[in-house]
């Protein structure tokens, strides 16, 4: 197995996993209690890189990122680099391109938490901000915590979006799924054989733990 692609890969996800529970929580909270009618034009925004081609996303990533673009341009005048191909960008991508894996599964958690037990909480003076990190995080954790595990898994796995925006560069933008890519290419069977199965066994260890969380969810309900 390619080392290097493997804590690159790791490196990604953690900080997809975490930049989305920072991002994606605040955003999650709003969903689940707004009454707004353009909620759903946010739905779909969201939902959007699940039925989006890979390559189509990257695509337009690259035009958002590129250097001639205005985020493209303001970056490379505060760090003097580039987006594109470097890990930066492919972080950018991972981000955008698994919104939906951490969203969702915190809304629909956040949503299930009961309103009268919010709605009592205000009436007892109890601010917004208390009332969320007292009564709705702990009830709605199991569905958060789904919703990362969810995104790290993926993360782990992505592989057009990453190719597009990244390349195929060791130790910047080469994670795991691109290493397995490389190696069939230069028919290195053995080795694709390798982080294959170890990506297959951790998916498949990752789903085991998500049907737990689910089954536990239900049996406290």
């Amino acid at each position: 197995m390619d080392w290097t692609a493997a804590w690159l890969s790791l490196k990604l996800a953690g900080l997809t996993t975490l930049l989305l529970f920072l991002i994606g929580l605040p955003l999650a909270a709003w969903l689940s209690r707004t009454r707004w009618r353009g909620r759903f034009l946010i739905d779909a925004a969201v939902a959007l890189p699940l039925v989006l081609p890979p390559t189509v996303l990257g695509f337009y990533l690259l035009q958002f990122a590129g250097p001639n673009s205005l985020t493209g341009s303001f970056y490379h005048r505060l760090t003097g680099g580039m987006l594109p191909f470097s890990f930066t960008g492919i972080l950018l991508a991972s981000v955008i391109c698994n919104l939906p894996f951490a969203v969702r599964p915190f809304t629909s958690a956040l949503a299930a938490v009961d309103d009268t037990l919010i709605e009592s909480a205000w009436c007892l003076g109890v601010s917004r901000w208390k009332t969320f990190w007292r009564i709705a995080m702990p009830l709605a954790w199991p569905g958060v915590l789904t919703g990362l595990i969810l995104t790290f898994a993926h993360t782990i796995g992505e592989f057009g979006v990453v190719l597009m925006v990244g390349g195929n560069i060791r130790g910047v933008s080469r994670t795991l799924a691109v290493s397995i890519y490389d190696d069939v290419q230069s028919l290195d069977y053995n080795r694709a054989n390798t982080t294959a199965l170890g990506l297959l066994l951790f998916s498949f260890l990752v789903l085991g733990i998500t049907s737990a969380l689910n089954q536990r969810k239900v049996r406290a309900s």
